[in-house]
């Protein structure tokens, strides 16, 4: 089996980028509840630490995904930052923008540090999942630890990579990192909206939600301009 890897990072290392942000995103398809993004940027002169394999989180089970999550989480040569954009803001400015949007906070709450210590440094490069053909970094707000003002994220190179979760190791950190977290939110969900098994299958359109739906109609957290919802509003 062929495994998330360092070759996509490595290639822009050797051309001078340092500071490699892979990004990606868990919630864009379910009726409830946030989209989260999250992204990762790996030390290029640490990779010889990682001696864990990580890959998709969909090709995770649940236990695993924790499990590699606080790996990610907690070590030390890995920086990461999370988005999270609520339904509210979904059902305002459509799931696609949405996401973007949960990209850009991402990479506003992503620190480096050396040492310990938090330092300034300039975005170089976005590796993103999917077929994002609209530059995300266009519209980025000012980050507030890379310290950048806001023109200068107009012009970041990117690249996006289709399946970029299954090739590329800080694609899939984030996909690992922006997934558990999506879970974790809807597990909280569920203590408050407990008839809906946002427990189970954290708002997705599974068989029980739809039934669900039907039986309860949407709660706060369905994303009202989704057909599937609106149907049962």
């Amino acid at each position: 089996m062929n495994y998330p890897n360092f070759s996509e990072e490595k290639k822009l290392w050797r051309k001078g980028y340092e500071f490699v942000i892979g990004l990606d995103e868990a919630g864009r398809g379910p009726l409830a509840g946030p989209v989260v993004a999250a992204g990762v940027i790996v030390s290029q002169f640490q990779i010889s630490n990682f001696k864990f394999q990580i890959n998709d989180s969909k090709k995770l089970n649940a236990r695993k995904r924790e499990e590699t999550y606080d790996l990610l989480t907690n070590h030390p040569n890995i920086q990461y930052g999370v988005g999270v954009v609520s339904e509210k803001i979904i059902d305002q400015i459509n799931i696609l923008e949405a996401t973007k949007l949960a990209m850009q906070k991402a990479i506003s709450n992503l620190s480096y540090k050396s040492h310990g210590r938090e330092i300034c440094k300039t975005v170089d490069f976005l590796l993103i999942d999917g077929n994002f053909s609209i530059q995300i970094a266009q519209s980025l707000p000012s980050a507030n630890i890379i310290r950048m003002r806001p023109s200068e994220f107009e012009n970041i190179p990117y690249k996006s990579i289709v399946k970029g979760d299954q090739k590329v190791f800080s694609i899939s950190a984030a996909s690992i990192i922006a997934k558990v977290t999506r879970d974790r939110i809807m597990k909280q969900m569920h203590e408050t909206y407990p008839k809906y098994g946002f427990n189970q299958h954290k708002g997705y359109a599974t068989r029980m939600h739809v039934e669900n739906l039907k039986n309860f109609g949407p709660c706060k957290i369905h994303r009202k301009t989704f057909f599937l919802v609106s149907v049962y509003k």
